[in-house]
């Protein structure tokens, strides 16, 4: 059989960790999760009941390409009331998880040789997804001296180094690094990329978890940007697979037309309950200081125990740590403390292929007896 070059993707490691843990818990292992950034809490009471009521009435089918216009509704709303920026919901499409949302932008803005920057480290499916698409991805360090976050100098000297960017993916709150880029910096690169012709996706899916800093929206800076946001980290929602995007009215039109025929819809059962989600920032807020509880205990702890602190954790719920210390090989030590310790953790090689050998990533999205049970477990290992 021959078989596509597009499936010879790097994997994403997250997950191989995550199934291998997941196989140890069926046996019996007591194991503790810190490798994905799944939250410990139940979707929001209001969705769960939503999604009850539509169940009883029972027809649950396919909704327009574009999601529900009640939803997209809501969702316009919601920029108005945490943003202050008005968007007509013609604008925003409903998609099957953020995941989607990346593969919709990237068909629909860039062809086959196209160059995207992106950070590195950071999020690998970017990486995989545009290379499985035949899109060159021009990575970009970012380090303390460039504040953890892509900007225009930056994007300039790779330009000069590697040619012509098309378009420019940041994330902000960003995974792994939890850095918040501040309202300026955002301001400066949405300008940048619209003066230089470059198309500009703003990653927004740990919108609602910032710890420090300023949260802004690329939507506050301009409508030209892509906005892709999701219902699974803030919300609470990641098996129910629906996010959405905000585009500029040129492109909302071509992403419909690849969504019909890649995706039909997103699930309209997904769909009802994330509407109701909106409006549970109550609930969904202790979760969030939740997270600030096993932020703080993880800031403290993991250099007690030889993990130092490697990128701000600004926002999102993750921890990147120097490991150097104990390995130069960063999957053979998180295979390792899985097997040993029965704590799961993400390797650094994940995030920065040149240079994760020496990280980890560690989710703090759980409860907080088991991020302290993983730390003394982790203390008394590395002893």
């Amino acid at each position: 059989m021959k078989l596509s070059a597009r499936g010879a993707v790097e994997p994403f490691h997250a997950m191989d960790v995550l199934a291998e843990a997941t196989k140890r818990r069926a046996a019996g292992r007591p194991v503790i999760s810190m490798a994905v950034g799944q939250p410990v809490h139940p979707a929001p009471h209001a969705a769960r009941e939503a999604a009850r009521r539509a169940l009883d009435v029972g027809r649950i089918g396919y909704t327009d390409a574009l999601g529900l216009l009640s939803l997209r509704s809501a969702i316009a709303d919601f920029y108005q009331r945490r943003h202050g920026v008005t968007v007509d919901p013609a604008r925003i499409a409903i998609t099957t998880g953020s995941s989607a949302g990346f593969n919709l932008a990237f068909l629909a803005l860039f062809d086959a040789g196209d160059r995207v920057a992106i950070a590195r480290p950071g999020y690998p499916a970017y990486r995989n997804i545009l290379a499985a698409l035949g899109i060159e991805t021009v990575e970009i360090e970012v380090n303390a001296e460039n504040g953890f976050t892509l900007t225009p100098e930056a994007l300039e000297a790779a330009a000069s180094a590697r040619g012509r960017i098309d378009g420019v993916l940041l994330a902000s709150p960003a995974n792994p690094t939890g850095t918040v880029t501040g309202r300026a910096n955002l301001a400066a690169l949405s300008a940048y990329c619209r003066d230089n012709g470059i198309a500009f996706i703003s990653d927004e899916i740990y919108h609602g978890l910032t710890f420090v800093g300023e949260e802004a929206t690329a939507l506050q800076f301009g409508e030209d940007a892509v906005i892709i946001n999701s219902f699974s980290k803030y919300y609470c929602m990641t098996g129910w697979r629906i996010g959405w995007m905000v585009l500029p009215t040129a492109l909302a039109r071509p992403v419909e037309r690849i969504a019909q025929s890649l995706y039909i819809s997103a699930p309209e059962l997904s769909q009802i309950a994330a509407e109701a989600a909106l409006g549970a920032e109550a609930e969904l807020n202790v979760y969030r200081d939740a997270y600030r509880v096993n932020r703080d205990f993880l800031v403290k702890r993991l250099p007690e125990i030889g993990f130092s602190i490697a990128s701000p954790m600004d926002g999102a719920f993750y921890a990147y740590v120097d490991v150097s210390r104990f390995t130069n090989d960063s999957m053979a030590f998180a295979r390792r403390m899985l097997a040993e310790t029965d704590v799961a953790a993400t390797p650094g090689i994940d995030f920065d292929p040149r240079d994760g050998n020496h990280t980890m990533r560690f989710s703090y999205a759980g409860a907080f007896e088991e991020m302290s049970e993983a730390v003394d477990r982790l203390a008394r290992w590395l002893a």
